[in-house]
């Protein structure tokens, strides 16, 4: 097969439908697969699993579960492969990424420092990812016909669902009205046919589980998250995150007049092999100077929310934690290691505070204002 032959044969590549939250199950699994490892390894003292010559790194379960991810898409073609294979995915990636110390050192140094913002810095990359995938994209008729023909797998296991029955409704109806090649629209207007039929059983709809529990939080959310209890919480959030940030960085502010506070600081990071030369020292102050700015720029929000000044109290607390995460972290993982993933979590879920904030309470009101 000639170049020309085969790259004629590449068509342009249709986004599934429930690309978003497969991306989402990888990242937690991901994230997950990381924490649980490095916790499970810190409270056993670090045990290997070796006899002989032999050594079992976690590693290798790693690759396993990349390559049985790989595999199963390729093998079966149920919904509920992308699922398991996301699972799957976010663990052996975890598993693989949190040796990479190992993969990048020639003493096979596990607990080389740059290590944990390699995997930090994939962890965002993929971040980036989902957040895109996230994005809404305008489908021509093509991408349409894709996804309904997708959604009649449901109609194979006897599966479908009165809501996925109207959405593949929809999508065929658009083909109908913009596909410009009639044998396409001829399809999906034997399909709407078919859907239409006796033969096409709709099943009575039972929520699972995560839609049961992602239900019950709406309702609790809507009943006692109120605008006020909302604001009071991110105030909690912010001014605690800040007030960290502030005291982290003291000892750079205070080091002309208090040089014993830098020294018992640096102290434990010189003997770990994490400060051993004039640049590394350096970037050690350049994350406590930025810990200290974004930690003003924290608390600045949580006094600006605290004022009802809400808008602007959002905008600075964004502007502070994705700085924080992005940028910040990335340096703190290099000094204090995996110890600092908690503080992370924290960040993530005040970050996403601040969005739900102002989806539920600063979105409408603009709207309103502006009618």
């Amino acid at each position: 097969m000639t170049l020309h032959r085969f790259l004629r044969r590449i068509r342009q590549p249709v986004r599934r439908e429930h690309a978003g939250t497969s991306v989402q199950l990888m990242l937690l699994s991901f994230a997950a697969s990381v924490g649980v490892t490095r916790l499970i390894l810190e409270l056993t003292g670090y045990p290997r699993l070796a006899t002989g010559e032999l050594h079992i790194a976690h590693v290798l379960w790693g690759g396993l579960l990349l390559f049985g991810a790989a595999l199963l898409p390729i093998l079966f073609a149920n919904r509920w492969v992308y699922t398991t294979a996301a699972l799957a995915a976010g663990v052996g990636a975890g598993l693989f990424m949190d040796e990479v110390g190992k993969f990048i050192t020639q003493t096979n140094d596990y607990f080389y420092p740059a290590a944990a913002p390699i995997v930090y810095a994939f962890f965002l990359l993929t971040v980036l990812l989902y957040m895109e995938v996230r994005r809404p994209k305008p489908r021509d008729a093509r991408a349409e016909l894709y996804l309904a023909l997708e959604g009649l797998e449901e109609v194979l296991d006897r599966d479908l669902e009165a809501h996925e029955r109207a959405a593949i409704e929809t999508r065929l109806h658009r083909v109908t009205e913009t596909a410009q090649a009639p044998e396409m629209a001829r399809l999906a207007r034997e399909l709407l046919d078919y859907l239409h039929s006796d033969a096409v059983r709709v099943a009575a709809r039972e929520p699972g589980w995560f839609e049961t529990l992602a239900r019950r939080w709406r309702d609790w959310e809507t009943c006692w998250l109120n605008r006020a209890r909302a604001r009071a919480a991110l105030v909690g959030g912010l001014a605690a995150l800040g007030g960290l940030g502030i005291w982290r960085s003291l000892p750079v502010w205070s080091a002309a007049s208090r040089p014993d506070r830098v020294e018992a600081l640096l102290s434990p990071l010189v003997a770990a092999g994490r400060v051993g030369g004039v640049r590394a020292l350096a970037w050690f102050e350049a994350w406590l100077i930025l810990e200290g700015i974004i930690g003003l720029l924290l608390v600045a929000s949580a006094m600006a929310l605290l004022l009802r000044r809400e808008a602007a109290g959002i905008d600075l607390g964004w502007l502070g934690l994705l700085l924080a995460l992005t940028v910040v972290d990335l340096m703190v993982f290099y000094f204090d290691q995996f110890s600092t993933i908690l503080l992370a979590a924290v960040q993530f879920a005040v970050l996403i505070g601040l969005h739900t904030f102002r989806r539920r309470f600063l979105r409408p009101r603009r709207w309103e204002d502006a009618e």
